[in-house]
């Protein structure tokens, strides 16, 4: 059990947290969750005994293993699966001890180290390496490379890896999601799901929290509040604690309004069945939350488009990439009409961004054609954009940059709906946080007044808050949107259509986010098992490629059987039945009268029945297969 007894934590002359007096649980698996600067990445500081508390007792367990990631990857040469391996220093040591004792031929020490291996259990430890690696993302192909040959972006993947690899009975996690793809994101869920320890993760991606968390740490005003459940249950339980102190209640009012304005849009925007079901699951997670969306400092908005026109852009017969050798994707066929809103799905590195950077004109075209109607003007956001803004300029500078006969009134008004009100439009951006520059760099396109947005990885620098103003921003923009977004809350919202980019094929995906995790889970197993092969074998390890053997005859497809069809839809609509119910009973202030007795037993009802519903789906996914 972790213990904060009356617990103070200060940064400089800033006071983060005083009076914290709460208990953590062995096993919980706690998202803290708060605005930036409230000291979620200090609180982390602290529990590391990298900062010492300025008032209070912080207990942990004697003897607790602690595992994070590493905030720097330093510019190894040794193989990334080594890397991984020596965050499970003890075995890490006994393969180094093997391999030694080997080299110098001491069959004594060979077997010393052998006996070692046995007691730690460490030889399945190449192979538990590699499956980290390659449900990270990294081809079995990556995995003997040095670390050094790695962009930064994956450098903090094997960070996230070896902190997996290291047994731990307390895990921390500071964003670990930030440089993942939307499959390797469902991935750690999974893992996460079936840690044994304790782990504490601060995370912007609510429904990353949703599916993982068992508890709520909310940091806010200089306290912390831990509440039962996952982010969505601790928004409806601070909505309630607001709604009973009357707070804000005209406020409260006008935000209702809002939101079913912003409800209804969504569902009169919605092409396809399939995806309003979607989306309508993840606008349920926020009713009941006025109190907490009326709470919220942000709110913004995209200007409506000048000028509108139908068809927008157009790709035909195209080859995009990098040049002939580095063709990344074939016979591309994408076209983007006024209202169109496509969420683009797919591994990291299968080529999303450069099918962005190919619609932005970016990339010129390898083969094939690209048309773009003359009133088109696109509002690009990319994974570099933030770094790219100028160092020591101000956003009044930036601003400048772009319309230099504007007057300067017309920037402080422009950057006060983006809420840099003030002096804070004259200031250099030196000393701005990265969800500060994120939102300058967002108003910088909102002020070109685009028809098209582009947005590649939007929500990297952003916290909660202000990607909810984000999603309400987008559903209220006129024009087309094309998005790259491992945060499914935002996507789920925005989108309508989704496209698979993978294999150098960019092809519809007939689905919504939903189905897409679901298929994630339950695809075919025979190209995983086999990477996951190649990555327990030796680093060292050289095999000599084959031709691939002929494909083998389609079987003969299989007859269903009526009574397993109907026995595994009525399971799957029991469960979801009973999930429904719960999450009344979750929104009933009457389960929190207890202390939160009955409220902890009913969320963790919700997180078995989860993970049944799960296994049910897939069970009916592949009887429908």
């Amino acid at each position: 059990m972790i213990a904060f007894r009356n617990f103070a934590l200060r940064r400089g002359e800033r006071l983060l947290l005083s009076d914290v007096d709460l208990a953590l649980h062995a096993g919980w698996r706690v998202g803290v969750v708060g605005r930036n600067g409230t000291g979620k990445s200090s609180l982390f500081a602290a529990l590391m005994r990298e900062l010492e508390p300025d008032k209070g007792d912080l207990d942990l367990p004697g003897k607790a293993r602690i595992a994070s990631v590493a905030q720097e990857t330093p510019s190894l040469p040794d193989p990334a699966l080594d890397f991984v391996l020596s965050g499970d220093v003890e075995v890490h040591a006994a393969v180094q001890a093997e391999a030694n004792a080997f080299a110098a031929e001491d069959w004594e020490a060979v077997a010393e180290a052998h006996h070692r291996l046995e007691e730690l259990n460490g030889y399945d430890a190449a192979a538990r390496a590699g499956k980290l690696l390659h449900g990270l993302g990294f081809p079995a192909e990556t995995h003997p490379k040095p670390v050094s040959d790695f962009s930064g972006g994956w450098r903090v993947r094997l960070n996230v890896a070896r902190a997996l690899m290291t047994p731990s009975d307390l895990l921390l996690l500071d964003e670990p999601t930030n440089h993942l793809d939307l499959d390797a994101v469902v991935w750690m869920e999974e893992w996460l799901r079936r840690y044994p320890g304790t782990l504490l993760v601060i995370s912007h991606d609510r429904e990353f929290l949703d599916n993982v968390t068992t508890h709520t740490l909310h940091l806010h005003d200089g306290k912390a509040k831990l509440y039962a459940g996952n982010y969505t249950q601790f928004e409806r339980q601070r909505a309630e604690h607001l709604r009973q102190q009357n707070i804000a209640f005209e406020k409260e009012q006008a935000e209702r309004a809002h939101l079913q304005k912003f409800i209804d849009r969504f569902k009169a925007k919605a092409s396809k069945a399939k995806q309003a079901q979607s989306r309508m699951k993840r606008l349920e997670k926020l009713s009941g939350t006025e109190a907490v969306r009326a709470e919220r400092e942000f709110r913004i908005d995209f200007p409506a488009p000048a000028k509108m026109p139908f068809a927008l852009m157009r790709l035909n017969d195209a080859d995009c990439g990098y040049g002939a050798d580095a063709t990344i994707l074939h016979n591309v066929g994408f076209g983007l009409e006024a209202g169109d809103r496509i969420g683009l799905l797919g591994p990291n590195g299968a080529g999303k961004s450069t099918l962005v950077k190919t619609l932005v004109g970016e990339l010129p075209l390898l083969a094939g054609e690209r048309y773009a109607h003359p009133d088109l003007r696109i509002g690009y956001f990319a994974q570099h954009t933030v770094e790219s803004l100028v160092e020591g300029a101000s956003p009044i500078d930036h601003l400048r940059e772009l319309s230099p006969d504007s007057p300067t009134q017309a920037f402080r008004d422009f950057l006060g709906k983006w809420y840099f009100p003030g002096d804070r439009a004259f200031e250099s951006i030196d000393g701005f946080s990265g969800g500060e520059k994120a939102r300058l760099a967002l108003a910088l396109i909102a002020w070109r007044q685009p028809n098209v947005l582009l947005l590649d990885e939007p929500t990297n620098h952003l916290d909660l808050d202000m990607r909810e103003a984000l999603a309400e921003a987008l559903s209220d923009f006129d024009g087309a949107i094309v998005m790259v977004s491992h945060d499914r809350h935002l996507i789920g919202l925005v989108c309508d259509t989704f496209v698979r980019v993978a294999d150098g094929v960019v092809e519809p995906f007939d689905g919504d986010l939903d189905e897409y995790a679901a298929w994630l889970r339950t695809r075919s197993g025979g190209e995983q098992k086999k990477n996951e092969a190649k990555a327990a074998k030796p680093a060292a390890a050289v095999v000599e490629s084959k031709p691939a053997p002929p494909p083998a005859p389609a079987a003969p497809a299989k007859k269903i059987n009526p009574h397993k069809l109907a026995k595994a839809e009525a399971r799957v609509g029991e469960l979801e039945a009973r999930l429904a119910q719960i999450e009344t009973e979750l929104a009933d202030p009457a389960a929190w009268t207890d202390g939160g007795k009955r409220a902890a037993d009913l969320g963790r009802e919700q997180q078995t029945l989860r993970g049944q519903l799960e296994s049910a789906e897939a069970e009916l996914l592949a009887l429908y297969e």
